[in-house]
Protein backbone atom coordinates (compact mmCIF):
# COMPACT_ATOMS: atom_id res chain seq x y z
CA UNK A 1 0.00 0.00 0.00
CA UNK A 2 2.79 2.45 0.85
CA UNK A 3 4.23 2.20 -2.63
CA UNK A 4 0.98 3.52 -4.15
CA UNK A 5 1.00 6.74 -2.15
CA UNK A 6 2.75 9.98 -2.99
CA UNK A 7 5.95 10.38 -0.95
CA UNK A 8 4.45 12.78 1.60
CA UNK A 9 1.44 10.51 2.04
CA UNK A 10 3.68 7.50 2.49
CA UNK A 11 5.71 9.33 5.14
CA UNK A 12 2.55 10.39 6.98
CA UNK A 13 1.11 6.87 6.89
CA UNK A 14 4.39 5.43 8.15
CA UNK A 15 4.28 7.85 11.07
CA UNK A 16 0.70 6.94 11.93
CA UNK A 17 1.38 3.21 11.76
CA UNK A 18 4.48 3.48 13.92
CA UNK A 19 2.76 5.72 16.45
CA UNK A 20 -0.17 3.31 16.65
CA UNK A 21 2.20 0.43 17.19
CA UNK A 22 4.31 1.99 19.92
CA UNK A 23 1.30 3.20 21.89
CA UNK A 24 0.24 -0.41 22.37
CA UNK A 25 3.27 -1.02 24.58
CA UNK A 26 3.59 -0.08 28.25
CA UNK A 27 6.21 2.68 28.52
CA UNK A 28 7.82 1.65 31.79
CA UNK A 29 10.97 -0.40 32.07
CA UNK A 30 12.00 -1.98 35.34
CA UNK A 31 15.09 -4.01 34.42
CA UNK A 32 18.46 -2.51 35.38
CA UNK A 33 20.69 -4.20 32.78
CA UNK A 34 21.59 -2.35 29.56
CA UNK A 35 18.94 -2.53 26.86
CA UNK A 36 19.33 -2.41 23.09
CA UNK A 37 18.89 0.59 20.81
CA UNK A 38 19.16 0.23 17.03
CA UNK A 39 19.56 3.28 14.78
CA UNK A 40 19.60 3.61 11.02
CA UNK A 41 22.17 6.32 10.15
CA UNK A 42 25.43 7.21 11.81
CA UNK A 43 24.21 10.67 12.80
CA UNK A 44 21.35 9.15 14.78
CA UNK A 45 23.63 6.50 16.26
CA UNK A 46 25.96 9.23 17.53
CA UNK A 47 23.09 11.08 19.22
CA UNK A 48 21.68 7.93 20.81
CA UNK A 49 25.12 6.84 22.03
CA UNK A 50 25.79 10.20 23.64
CA UNK A 51 22.39 10.44 25.32
CA UNK A 52 22.05 6.81 26.45
CA UNK A 53 25.53 6.52 27.92
CA UNK A 54 26.12 3.24 29.71
CA UNK A 55 22.44 2.48 30.16
CA UNK A 56 22.04 0.99 26.66
CA UNK A 57 23.88 -0.82 23.90
CA UNK A 58 23.57 1.25 20.72
CA UNK A 59 23.94 -0.31 17.27
CA UNK A 60 23.96 1.58 13.97
CA UNK A 61 22.91 -0.21 10.80
CA UNK A 62 24.56 2.11 8.27
CA UNK A 63 28.29 2.63 8.50
CA UNK A 64 30.77 4.96 6.74
CA UNK A 65 30.20 5.41 3.02
CA UNK A 66 26.72 3.85 3.13
CA UNK A 67 24.01 5.66 1.19
CA UNK A 68 20.71 5.57 3.14
CA UNK A 69 18.67 6.44 0.04
CA UNK A 70 19.66 3.11 -1.53
CA UNK A 71 20.10 0.98 1.58
CA UNK A 72 18.18 -2.28 1.78
CA UNK A 73 18.08 -4.03 5.16
CA UNK A 74 19.84 -7.38 5.33
CA UNK A 75 18.66 -10.41 7.25
CA UNK A 76 21.01 -9.49 10.09
CA UNK A 77 19.56 -5.96 10.11
CA UNK A 78 16.05 -7.36 10.44
CA UNK A 79 17.24 -9.55 13.29
CA UNK A 80 18.78 -6.54 15.05
CA UNK A 81 15.62 -4.50 14.57
CA UNK A 82 13.45 -7.33 15.82
CA UNK A 83 15.54 -7.85 18.96
CA UNK A 84 15.91 -4.13 19.76
CA UNK A 85 14.07 -2.46 22.61
CA UNK A 86 14.07 0.96 20.91
CA UNK A 87 14.58 1.88 17.24
CA UNK A 88 15.39 5.38 15.95
CA UNK A 89 15.24 6.32 12.28
CA UNK A 90 15.47 9.64 10.44
CA UNK A 91 12.10 9.71 8.73
CA UNK A 92 11.00 11.97 5.84
CA UNK A 93 11.56 8.87 3.69
CA UNK A 94 15.34 9.09 3.90
CA UNK A 95 15.36 5.33 4.53
CA UNK A 96 12.77 4.69 1.84
CA UNK A 97 13.75 1.09 1.16
CA UNK A 98 13.47 0.28 4.88
CA UNK A 99 9.88 1.49 5.24
CA UNK A 100 8.25 -1.93 5.20
CA UNK A 101 10.82 -3.35 7.62
CA UNK A 102 10.27 -0.49 10.08
CA UNK A 103 6.51 -0.97 9.95
CA UNK A 104 6.81 -4.73 10.51
CA UNK A 105 9.05 -4.18 13.53
CA UNK A 106 6.72 -1.56 15.00
CA UNK A 107 3.63 -3.69 14.51
CA UNK A 108 5.49 -6.56 16.19
CA UNK A 109 5.63 -4.48 19.37
CA UNK A 110 8.86 -2.48 19.22
CA UNK A 111 9.23 1.21 20.01
CA UNK A 112 10.12 2.85 16.70
CA UNK A 113 10.61 6.61 16.45
CA UNK A 114 11.48 9.14 13.76
CA UNK A 115 13.98 11.64 15.20
CA UNK A 116 12.55 14.35 12.93
CA UNK A 117 9.09 14.16 14.47
CA UNK A 118 9.48 17.48 16.37
CA UNK A 119 10.46 19.45 13.28
CA UNK A 120 7.51 21.52 12.12
CA UNK A 121 6.46 21.19 8.50
CA UNK A 122 6.92 24.94 8.08
CA UNK A 123 10.68 24.43 8.58
CA UNK A 124 11.00 21.62 6.06
CA UNK A 125 12.16 22.29 2.52
CA UNK A 126 10.20 21.00 -0.44
CA UNK A 127 12.13 21.70 -3.66
CA UNK A 128 9.70 22.44 -6.49
CA UNK A 129 11.06 19.65 -8.65
CA UNK A 130 10.21 17.16 -5.87
CA UNK A 131 6.61 18.14 -5.19
CA UNK A 132 5.18 16.06 -2.38
CA UNK A 133 8.58 15.08 -0.98
CA UNK A 134 10.33 16.90 1.86
CA UNK A 135 14.10 17.17 1.91
CA UNK A 136 15.19 14.69 4.62
CA UNK A 137 18.76 16.05 5.13
CA UNK A 138 17.91 18.08 8.23
CA UNK A 139 21.13 17.10 10.06
CA UNK A 140 23.01 19.48 7.76
CA UNK A 141 21.66 22.30 9.92
CA UNK A 142 23.19 21.80 13.41
CA UNK A 143 20.52 23.98 15.01
CA UNK A 144 17.75 21.86 13.50
CA UNK A 145 19.52 18.66 14.56
CA UNK A 146 19.17 19.66 18.21
CA UNK A 147 15.48 18.77 17.87
CA UNK A 148 16.47 15.22 16.94
CA UNK A 149 18.55 15.01 20.11
CA UNK A 150 15.54 16.15 22.13
CA UNK A 151 13.44 13.36 20.58
CA UNK A 152 16.09 10.78 21.53
CA UNK A 153 16.29 12.14 25.08
CA UNK A 154 12.53 12.23 25.63
CA UNK A 155 11.88 8.78 24.15
CA UNK A 156 14.61 7.21 26.28
CA UNK A 157 13.17 8.85 29.40
CA UNK A 158 9.76 7.48 28.41
CA UNK A 159 11.18 3.99 27.97
CA UNK A 160 13.51 4.03 30.97
CA UNK A 161 12.24 6.55 33.55
CA UNK A 162 14.85 5.43 36.08
CA UNK A 163 17.54 6.84 33.82
CA UNK A 164 15.88 10.22 33.32
CA UNK A 165 18.54 12.16 35.23
CA UNK A 166 21.33 10.53 33.21
CA UNK A 167 19.59 11.15 29.90
CA UNK A 168 18.94 14.80 30.69
CA UNK A 169 22.52 15.41 31.81
CA UNK A 170 23.99 13.62 28.78
CA UNK A 171 21.67 15.44 26.39
CA UNK A 172 22.50 18.81 27.97
CA UNK A 173 26.23 18.18 27.49
CA UNK A 174 25.73 17.08 23.90
CA UNK A 175 23.46 20.03 23.09
CA UNK A 176 26.10 22.38 24.49
CA UNK A 177 28.61 20.89 22.02
CA UNK A 178 26.14 21.37 19.19
CA UNK A 179 25.71 25.02 20.23
CA UNK A 180 29.50 25.48 20.05
CA UNK A 181 29.48 23.79 16.65
CA UNK A 182 26.73 26.09 15.37
CA UNK A 183 28.68 29.15 16.48
CA UNK A 184 31.81 27.90 14.73
CA UNK A 185 29.89 27.21 11.53
CA UNK A 186 28.37 30.69 11.57
CA UNK A 187 31.65 32.51 12.15
CA UNK A 188 33.81 30.44 9.78
CA UNK A 189 31.36 30.37 6.88
CA UNK A 190 30.87 34.14 7.14
CA UNK A 191 34.54 34.65 6.15
CA UNK A 192 33.95 33.37 2.60
CA UNK A 193 33.47 36.27 0.15
CA UNK A 194 29.82 36.74 -0.81
CA UNK A 195 30.53 36.06 -4.49
CA UNK A 196 32.14 32.71 -3.64
CA UNK A 197 29.30 31.33 -1.52
CA UNK A 198 28.26 28.72 -4.05
CA UNK A 199 28.44 25.10 -2.89
CA UNK A 200 28.53 22.60 -5.76
CA UNK A 201 28.24 19.00 -4.55
CA UNK A 202 27.53 15.52 -5.85
CA UNK A 203 23.88 15.50 -4.77
CA UNK A 204 21.32 17.81 -3.20
CA UNK A 205 22.09 17.09 0.46
CA UNK A 206 23.10 20.57 1.61
CA UNK A 207 19.97 22.69 1.19
CA UNK A 208 19.31 23.14 4.93
CA UNK A 209 22.98 24.02 5.33
CA UNK A 210 22.72 26.56 2.52
CA UNK A 211 19.60 28.17 3.91
CA UNK A 212 21.06 28.47 7.40
CA UNK A 213 24.36 30.01 6.32
CA UNK A 214 23.42 31.91 3.18
CA UNK A 215 25.04 29.68 0.55
CA UNK A 216 23.69 28.86 -2.88
CA UNK A 217 23.65 25.08 -3.16
CA UNK A 218 23.92 23.21 -6.46
CA UNK A 219 23.68 19.42 -6.50
CA UNK A 220 24.54 17.39 -9.58
CA UNK A 221 22.00 14.73 -8.57
CA UNK A 222 18.69 15.36 -6.85
CA UNK A 223 17.60 14.86 -3.24
CA UNK A 224 17.91 11.11 -3.59
CA UNK A 225 20.92 9.44 -5.13
CA UNK A 226 18.48 7.17 -6.97
CA UNK A 227 18.17 9.98 -9.51
CA UNK A 228 20.77 10.03 -12.27
CA UNK A 229 22.59 13.08 -13.56
CA UNK A 230 22.53 13.52 -17.33
CA UNK A 231 24.78 15.30 -19.78
CA UNK A 232 22.55 18.38 -19.65
CA UNK A 233 22.92 18.54 -15.87
CA UNK A 234 26.70 18.49 -16.17
CA UNK A 235 26.69 21.10 -18.94
CA UNK A 236 24.38 23.37 -16.97
CA UNK A 237 26.64 23.31 -13.93
CA UNK A 238 29.79 23.78 -16.03
CA UNK A 239 28.15 26.90 -17.46
CA UNK A 240 27.59 28.12 -13.91
CA UNK A 241 31.18 27.40 -12.85
CA UNK A 242 32.60 29.29 -15.82
CA UNK A 243 30.20 32.23 -15.67
CA UNK A 244 30.56 32.74 -11.91
CA UNK A 245 34.29 31.91 -11.83
CA UNK A 246 33.73 29.32 -9.11
CA UNK A 247 37.02 27.73 -8.18
CA UNK A 248 36.06 24.59 -6.24
CA UNK A 249 33.49 21.79 -6.27
CA UNK A 250 33.06 19.01 -3.75
CA UNK A 251 32.79 15.24 -3.86
CA UNK A 252 30.95 13.22 -1.22
CA UNK A 253 32.01 10.15 0.69
CA UNK A 254 28.89 8.14 -0.19
CA UNK A 255 28.85 8.84 -3.95
CA UNK A 256 31.33 8.03 -6.71
CA UNK A 257 33.25 11.14 -7.79
CA UNK A 258 32.84 10.67 -11.55
CA UNK A 259 30.21 13.41 -11.96
CA UNK A 260 32.27 15.88 -9.96
CA UNK A 261 35.33 14.98 -12.02
CA UNK A 262 33.26 15.60 -15.16
CA UNK A 263 32.60 19.14 -13.94
CA UNK A 264 36.32 19.75 -13.49
CA UNK A 265 37.09 18.42 -16.96
CA UNK A 266 34.25 20.39 -18.54
CA UNK A 267 35.40 23.65 -16.98
CA UNK A 268 39.00 22.94 -18.02
CA UNK A 269 37.91 22.45 -21.63
CA UNK A 270 36.52 25.96 -21.52
CA UNK A 271 39.62 27.53 -20.04
CA UNK A 272 38.46 27.73 -16.41
CA UNK A 273 40.33 25.93 -13.63
CA UNK A 274 38.21 24.19 -11.01
CA UNK A 275 39.55 21.92 -8.28
CA UNK A 276 37.87 19.31 -6.12
CA UNK A 277 38.02 21.10 -2.80
CA UNK A 278 37.67 17.89 -0.81
CA UNK A 279 35.22 15.14 0.04
CA UNK A 280 32.30 16.10 2.24
CA UNK A 281 30.33 13.87 4.57
CA UNK A 282 26.71 14.06 3.50
CA UNK A 283 24.57 10.97 4.20
CA UNK A 284 27.11 9.14 6.36
CA UNK A 285 29.83 10.04 8.84
CA UNK A 286 33.47 8.97 8.98
CA UNK A 287 34.94 5.77 10.35
CA UNK A 288 34.10 4.74 13.93
CA UNK A 289 36.72 5.91 16.40
CA UNK A 290 37.73 8.92 14.32
CA UNK A 291 36.77 12.54 14.89
CA UNK A 292 34.83 12.53 11.61
CA UNK A 293 33.01 9.46 12.91
CA UNK A 294 31.08 11.79 15.23
CA UNK A 295 28.38 14.24 14.24
CA UNK A 296 30.38 17.22 15.51
CA UNK A 297 33.48 16.03 13.65
CA UNK A 298 31.52 15.41 10.46
CA UNK A 299 30.10 18.94 10.35
CA UNK A 300 33.39 20.49 11.49
CA UNK A 301 35.19 18.70 8.67
CA UNK A 302 32.63 19.87 6.11
CA UNK A 303 32.62 23.50 7.21
CA UNK A 304 36.40 23.77 7.50
CA UNK A 305 36.89 22.14 4.11
CA UNK A 306 34.30 24.36 2.42
CA UNK A 307 35.60 27.57 3.98
CA UNK A 308 39.24 26.98 3.11
CA UNK A 309 38.42 25.84 -0.43
CA UNK A 310 36.18 28.82 -1.22
CA UNK A 311 38.59 31.47 -0.02
CA UNK A 312 37.51 31.97 3.57
CA UNK A 313 39.49 31.75 6.78
CA UNK A 314 39.29 28.69 9.02
CA UNK A 315 41.76 26.88 11.25
CA UNK A 316 43.75 24.32 9.30
CA UNK A 317 42.77 21.63 11.76
CA UNK A 318 39.17 22.71 12.22
CA UNK A 319 37.14 23.82 15.22
CA UNK A 320 38.71 21.36 17.65
CA UNK A 321 42.12 21.01 16.02
CA UNK A 322 41.36 17.45 14.90
CA UNK A 323 40.48 17.72 11.22
CA UNK A 324 42.07 14.76 9.46
CA UNK A 325 41.91 15.87 5.82
CA UNK A 326 43.00 19.42 4.91
CA UNK A 327 40.97 21.23 2.28
CA UNK A 328 42.23 20.91 -1.27
CA UNK A 329 42.63 17.14 -1.07
CA UNK A 330 40.25 14.39 -2.04
CA UNK A 331 41.00 11.54 0.38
Amino acid sequence: MLSRLRPRGRAALLGVLLLSAVTLIAPDRAAAEPYDIVCTTGMITDAATRVAGDRARVTGLMGPGVDPHLYKPTRSDIARLTSADVVFYNGLLLEGKMTDALIRVAVAGKKVYAVTELIDESFLLEPPEFAGLYDPHVWMDPEAWTRAVVVVRDKLIEFDPAGAEVYRANADAYLAELADLARYCESALATVPDSARVLVTAHDAFNYFGRRYGYEVVGIQGLSTESEAGVKDIERIVDLLVARRIGAVFAETTIAARNVEALVAGARSRGHRVVIGGRLFSDAMGAPGTYEGTYVGMIDHNVTTIVRSLGGSAPERGMNGRLSAPAGTAP
